[in-house]
């Protein structure tokens, strides 16, 4: 391979910003991240885009795509590396709709790559399209990641906590799979954005200084989705303001550090019971290693910590892995496998009926 770097481009749920990862491709190893913020229009844009019509989700589309195009010219400006160093990019994409269980399964990420491709970059995006034409529930597409870099130590659980946290369990021994678990970062960053006005809530010190609601735990702990079977995947849309409004009414100022600590301990919970319902089952691991903007909630990691005592609880940073960095270091992963034509994906992760090469390229 004459061009030793790949970027990879992720925008999560939240919609605070575009991270950008520099990998080099051989040896595999993350190099560089960055976060580039989005402006407060954009970010209202994408969060409210579920209610869009097809024109303005178009237009989105492309706005998005300019950003991309800016962001990574600025990446690559300030990481000293030419667009002919770069092997290829992989975009995520922003995603509007995840529907992996609809009459017709469906998803929908945008944010044009057309407009990288005419920089002169290879881009590889729509990766969980092609899963959920094989009958799979297009996420989580980690996993194969894991799998990649951890696949052949002792068992780990890696979990991610983006918007939504998702697990993947591999290692000697371990047939890799994984899947969503349930809401991370969602519920508490919609709560501090509109009580609070902030974007999250800087290490779990809004959730430390509350008392959670044991009985509002109890009741959505009851929602089908965590006792079900994997595979399985959410969609931002299944945990929103109509599930904080049923069971919290009006937050402010007043009950907001009860709020938040109830969130976080429910983040904690349903994480605790995949694990022990699904995973411990499976395997002896007795690690978990996190990443994602949950890896930074210091409230969260002490919840998990003392939910799950037989496991040791590290951040991804422990083995050389920004925890900002994995999801987009995994679509450049996976987008420098696709444009070599090799295998990137887990289908025992996804459901789908096998193995494949996902992604759609741009030249």
């Amino acid at each position: 391979m004459s061009k030793r770097f790949s970027l990879g481009l992720m925008s999560g749920t939240s919609a605070d910003g575009l991270t950008i990862t520099l990998v080099n491709n051989k040896p595999f190893r993350t190099l560089r991240t960055k976060t580039y913020k989005y402006p407060a229009k954009l970010q209202q844009k994408i969060l409210t885009a579920r209610d869009f019509n097809a024109s303005q989700i178009s237009e989105l589309s492309f706005e998005l795509g300019k950003q991309y195009a800016n962001s990574v010219k600025k990446f690559l400006k300030e990481t000293k590396k030419d667009i002919k160093d770069i092997f290829v990019v992989g975009s995520h994409g922003q995603t509007i709709t995840h529907n992996p269980c609809a009459k017709t399964p469906n998803t929908l990420q945008i944010g044009e790559p057309a407009f990288m491709s005419a920089m002169g970059l290879k881009v590889v995006y729509n990766f969980r399209v092609k899963d959920m034409v094989l009958g799979g529930q297009g996420a989580p597409l980690v996993p194969f990641f894991d799998q990649y870099i951890f696949g052949k130590s002792e068992p780990k659980i890696l979990l991610n906590i983006g918007g939504i946290a998702n697990l993947s369990v591999t290692g000697k021994g371990v047939k890799t799979f994984g899947f969503d678990t349930g809401p991370g970062n969602s519920l508490m960053d919609t709560v501090m954005q509109s009580a609070a006005h902030k974007s999250f809530d800087r290490n779990g010190a809004v959730a430390a200084k509350g008392k959670a609601n044991e009985k509002i735990i109890k009741k959505i702990l009851k929602h089908k989705y965590f006792s079900k079977a994997p595979p399985k995947s959410l969609d931002k849309g299944d945990f929103e303001n109509n599930f904080l409004n049923k069971y919290f009414g009006t937050v402010n100022k007043n009950n907001l550090h009860d709020v938040m600590a109830t969130l976080n301990i429910l983040t904690a919970r349903t994480i605790t019971l995949a694990v022990r319902r699904f995973v411990l089952n499976k395997t002896a691991a007795k690690e978990i290693v996190v990443s994602g903007g949950g890896a930074l909630n210091k409230t969260l990691l002490e919840n998990i910590s003392l939910l799950l005592p037989e496991l040791k609880v590290h951040v991804s940073d422990f083995y050389g892995i920004d925890p900002m960095a994995k999801e987009s270091a995994a679509f450049a992963l996976m987008a420098t496998l696709a444009l070599q034509e090799k295998t990137n994906h887990c289908p025992e992760a996804t459901g789908a009926k096998q193995k494949t090469i996902l992604g759609s390229i741009c030249l």
